[in-house]
């Protein structure tokens, strides 16, 4: 049998950061902690006679993630009614879009990889179903019910569950970019599925050679999202080989025991029945050159309002920040962050020009060294301040630590005033104090030493301490060189220069 790939389809709900629901007046909830069946009113319990009207802003906020991804925005959408009977559904449908949906088209990249978006479409969520702990009774909280639900579609374009899982990952920080949701897995704001078949791999990536599809449901986090789609493959894989038949169902996903399980057979768009809202009037877009419609949504001028892309900060942070991939990526992900960082590296740019040891114009001196404070920025951010951050619970926002004074603290670094050790030192200090790197320099007398007759007075001391190793390192074994010079930052009580240190007992042991 042909070796067996996986083909997958991911489909996210995004409840939307509006200040209504949907289809009425009452308070958007989503994710928060309130008591249950609060947030409700005759439109979203469905009683008699109540009519919905649709939320404007939420329409808004899918048009801009449309535009994010490069989608073709519909100048005509509309609402449908998607009919199936569940005890959180109060109506015995849900408002949805079939053949109209907002947004069309588009990609989004996962690993340098663009994904093909199918479609994005608006409907509204359901209520909740509560099962207390110990209690002898469920109920249905219909605070959610209503909620503006984004639901995106991609291709079956994915090929693997690391794929999908960096997908999701970049999906939720545009969204937290576009500030259209807050998009927590952990609160249900932002809740993945995935589609997943297998196709022999040597068949040509058509519709029509891929096996049979299974949808996995309840992925409330990355992890989830990775570990059942690669629980899935495997499953199906057996299947397939054994000479079984995969059959077209949904599962849900049991993270205790980290498998998934069958739920119900899969339904079609034919079991829903859908029809155009006869309630709903259909929404109206208009683009720059067009006629504009009291009613309608200006979408030339939501594309006016789109900030910098996570995509596109990353790579500006590479390309003029001189951060490594991996960093730019870690440090561009929050606006807060990005801003912190943009602000310390464009400090050192403007710095660098004022040393006496450089010359040239301000943008021949960055190319010369943008790579070094690139390493310098990221490196102190992503392990030594995050780190101090995590260990006292504090974040960015709480931490008594300015921009200003990270620069400051890397200054002392660039000009090798400090080594990395009291680096440490004076950086949790500055955290937890929020005392000027200056100050705390000279009270702590962490100057680095760099005075070579000072350094060789070290030196001799560390040879005369240690014969055995020096006499190893005089006759090529290199690896013993780490040793004397630890043994010489120890002397020194860690204000030597360690690389200087490491140069003077290369030429007192090698000449």
């Amino acid at each position: 049998m042909s070796k067996l790939i996986p083909v997958i389809g991911m489909e996210v709900h995004t409840e939307l950061k509006t200040a209504s629901k949907m289809f009425c007046r009452c308070p958007n909830g989503a994710g928060l902690d309130v008591p249950a069946n609060t947030n409700v009113c005759p439109v979203c319990l469905a009683h008699p006679g109540a009519l919905p009207v649709a939320n404007r802003e939420a329409i808004k906020l899918v048009v801009k993630v449309g535009l994010a991804i490069s989608g073709k925005i519909a100048s005509v959408s509309k609402f449908d009614r998607k009919n199936y009977f569940y005890p959180d559904l109060p109506k015995g449908y849900q408002i949805s879009q079939y053949d109209q949906p907002l947004v069309a088209g588009g990609t989004l990249s996962a690993n340098d990889r663009d994904i093909a978006i199918t479609r994005i479409h608006l409907e509204e969520d359901t209520g909740k179903l509560q099962h207390p702990t110990g209690a002898n009774y469920s109920y249905v909280d219909f605070n959610r019910a209503s909620v503006p639900l984004m639901e995106l579609v991609t291709e079956p374009a994915v090929r693997s569950s690391t794929e999908a899982k960096r997908f999701c990952q970049e999906l939720q920080l545009l969204l937290r970019t576009l500030d259209v949701s807050d998009a927590d897995m952990e609160k249900g704001q932002m809740r993945c599925e995935a589609n997943i078949s297998l196709m022999a791999e040597t068949k040509e990536w058509k519709p029509e050679n891929f096996g049979t599809k299974v949808e996995v449901k309840n992925l409330n986090s990355f992890r989830a999202v990775e570990r059942a789609i690669e629980f899935e493959i495997k499953r199906q894989t057996e299947v397939l080989n054994s000479g079984g038949t995969v059959l077209q169902e949904t599962r849900g996903w049991d993270d205790a025991g980290q498998k998934t399980y069958s739920q119900r057979t899969k339904e079609s768009a034919h079991d829903y029945r859908y029809f155009p809202d006869p309630d709903l009037t259909p929404i109206t877009l208009f683009d720059e050159g067009e006629i504009a419609i009291a009613d309608g949504i200006d979408v030339a001028a939501l594309r006016r309002t789109l900030p910098e892309l996570p995509q596109a900060k990353r790579h500006r942070f590479m390309a003029d920040l001189g951060l490594s991939a991996e960093d730019a990526l870690l440090l561009s992900s929050d606006a807060e962050l990005a801003l912190f960082v943009e602000t310390v590296a464009v400090s050192i740019r403007s710095w660098l020009p004022t040393l006496d040891d450089v010359s040239g114009t301000e943008e021949e001196i960055w190319a010369g060294a943008k790579a070094k404070v690139g390493k310098l920025v990221g490196g102190w951010m992503t392990s030594e301040l995050f780190k101090l951050l995590r260990e006292h619970n504090l974040t960015l926002k709480t931490a008594k630590l300015t921009p200003g004074q990270f620069t400051d603290f890397l200054k002392l670094i660039y000009l090798r005033r400090v080594n990395s050790s009291a680096g440490q030192v004076i950086l949790s200090e500055m955290v937890l104090t929020g005392s000027d790197p200056e100050t705390i320099l000279a009270e702590k007398d962490l100057s680095q030493t760099n005075d070579t007759a000072s350094l060789d007075q070290t030196v001799q001391s560390v040879i005369n301490a240690n014969e055995g190793p020096a006499n190893e390192y005089k006759n090529g074994k290199d690896n013993v060189l780490q040793f004397l010079v630890g043994q010489g930052m120890k002397a020194s009580k860690g204000k030597a220069n360690p690389e200087a240190l490491a140069e003077r007992i290369q030429k007192a042991l090698r000449g």
